[in-house]
């Protein structure tokens, strides 16, 4: 597995889909799909949409010249015989290319489905499912090797990607792939059949279903109608158009990273001080942190001569993911580093995407456990001095006023003592389980054995130990769980937590499930007899010594598909 800073941050660089936010894309009033054989609109045998999609990807300039040939993206089998225009992009349109018949019609299937992009009867597209696919370090590593550019060059701020919406379907008993552009230009030549036909798909759902939010390229920000039919000129002029921004690292983010902390977690940043000479009581040390506008500041530290002492603030990260310098003002001691980068990153911005009953996976293969690093105990300590008094007599000789051989020694008792240093040891650990089950709802589950297509929940816990005063450290935190059908990688959920000492993770509710259960569903395609296995790796459990972490897992096993669920009573 890679370093946790890569796992959690894929991409250091800002990758920012510029698409509406409206979910709205099917309306419930007047083109909605209709229900009868898979048809859309007036759909009927020879004119219906099959609920299949996909995108165009081109990649252009940050000023619009086309610098790759486009590409088709579907999670679909899509014949070679279907009807299409060629691998041509709306900007190319837009230039002044016609609408000509291509050839065999070629698209790629990713290893990883693409998320729904047109809204249909029975499933809704998510636009931030289809942000985050996008914006992944997954499409982005696909897209360069599609492009034939360097990944390192796609992603240095001078380029940008065309995200067109296709759909497939059948129109006058023919297969066809189009575009929103292609099917309004298509439109326009054919007097009108496709409107007529499909209104609810090709001039309705197709083209809503990526817009812009703001004007980039040449094309404006979409400010009409959601859920309504739309005409050619609004879908050439407007929509079924997205575009992927990748900007420039800000120059506060080349520097070296020294601490990556999540977003909203108490953390603890710490410092050692060294010293040569004694430092106690009479002459402390202190320090002060500046964080993020506040300071947090230490006093009273000692030390022996030549001894060292770790000292730290305990702060909240903000709520939002940015970068911090935070910087030490040391007096009464030396440390070694005075300044320091920390990078606040949030988890939310890679969930699964949305599960579909038409994903295939023919060629998975179960793949390893991922091996984070774990540190599971921490010990440090402090320094305290305290006076040991040594008495001394100190002779002032006879007093003038003293008669002569009086016998008197005079003079008075002086504390010649010295500072004892006392160091008190602490230390921390931590311990996780998890389990594992499907979800209460899943109607044929019996134990842990469970058809795929199902949710699953999770219940893990951290134990976290301290024999320390609550300002030396934050229980553990955080918990991010990792799923096989994506190679415990490129994806990922950030679990809810219940705080506190003996930490309890669970799913958040899921943005697909129909009943907003708290669960994860598992992959429709998943092989029968095999153990689905979730990984979770728990952090954020910090001490003056560092964070501790701890990996656990737990599994299910699947045996058929929910499809062996579905039946109907015959007499």
């Amino acid at each position: 597995m890679k370093q946790l800073q890569k796992t959690i941050f894929p991409l250091i660089l800002a990758l920012i889909l510029v698409l509406s936010t409206g979910m709205t894309v099917l309306a419930t009033g007047e083109g909605n799909i209709d229900g009868g054989g898979g048809g859309m609109g007036s759909g009927t045998k020879t004119d219906v949409w099959h609920s299949q999609d996909g995108v165009r990807v081109t990649v252009v300039t940050t000023s619009g010249s086309v610098v790759s040939t486009p590409f088709d993206l579907t999670s679909s089998s899509i014949p070679n015989a279907t009807i299409n225009f060629g691998h041509v992009c709306k900007l190319q349109y837009t230039s002044g290319a016609s609408l000509s018949p291509g050839g065999s019609y070629t698209c790629s299937r990713p290893a990883t489905p693409l998320p729904r992009i047109i809204s249909g009867t029975s499933s809704k597209a998510s636009i931030e499912a289809i942000r985050r696919y996008f914006c992944s370090e997954y499409t982005a590593q696909l897209v360069a090797s599609k492009a034939g550019i360097a990944f390192e060059e796609l992603v240095s701020g001078s380029y940008k990607l065309v995200i067109e919406p296709i759909a497939y379907f059948t129109h006058g008993g023919r297969n066809y792939a189009m575009t929103a552009t292609e099917a309004a230009l298509y439109n326009q030549m054919s007097g009108g059949t496709l409107r007529s036909k499909l209104p609810s798909l090709t001039h309705q759902n197709l083209p809503l279903s990526i817009f812009l939010e703001t004007p980039d390229l040449g094309y404006p920000a979409w400010g009409g109608t959601t859920s309504g039919k739309v005409s050619d000129a609004e879908i050439l002029s407007a929509l079924g158009i997205g575009i992927v921004t990748y900007k420039e690292v800000p120059a506060a983010e080349l520097e070296a990273t020294d601490y990556t902390y999540r977003v909203d977690t108490d953390v603890i940043t710490s410092i050692t001080l060294t010293s040569s000479r004694e430092v106690n009581p009479d002459n402390p040390a202190s320090v002060t942190f500046h964080i993020n506008g506040r300071s947090y500041t230490v006093n009273n530290i000692v030390m022996p001569a030549g001894g060292s002492q770790v000292v730290w603030a305990k702060w909240h990260t903000p709520m939002e993911p940015t970068v911090l310098t935070i910087q030490a003002s040391v007096s009464g001691a030396s440390t070694a580093k005075t300044s320091f980068t920390a990078r606040i990153v949030s988890l939310e911005e890679n969930l699964p995407p949305d599960p579909m009953a038409t994903d295939v996976n023919p060629h998975f293969s179960l793949p390893s456990l991922p091996s984070n690093p774990q540190k599971t105990s921490a010990s440090w300590s402090v320094w305290s001095a305290r006076w040991k008094p040594v008495w001394v007599w100190v002779s002032t000789g006879h007093k003038s006023s003293c008669s002569a051989g009086c016998g008197k020694n005079h003079g008075h008792y002086e504390d010649h003592g010295y500072y004892v240093f006392t160091s008190t040891g602490y230390s921390a650990s931590l311990s996780g389980s998890m389990e594992i089950h499907p979800d209460d709802i899943v109607p044929t589950a019996q134990g842990d054995n469970m058809k795929s297509g199902y949710g699953i929940k999770e219940a893990a816990t951290a134990r976290f130990l301290a024999n320390a005063p609550l300002s030396h450290y934050a229980p553990a935190q955080t918990g991010v769980s990792y799923f096989p059908e994506f190679s415990y990688k490129d994806y990922w959920r950030l679990l809810s937590c219940s705080g506190g000492m003996n930490a309890v993770f669970a799913f958040k509710a899921n943005e697909f499930s129909t009943y907003n259960r708290n669960v994860h569903f598992t992959p429709v395609w998943f092989p029968d007899g095999t153990s689905y296995t979730v990984y979770t790796y728990i952090i954020d459990a910090w001490t003056p010594s560092g964070m501790l972490s701890v990996n656990v897992n737990d599994s299910v096993q699947i045996q058929g598909s929910l499809f062996d669920d579905w039946y109907s009573k015959r007499e």
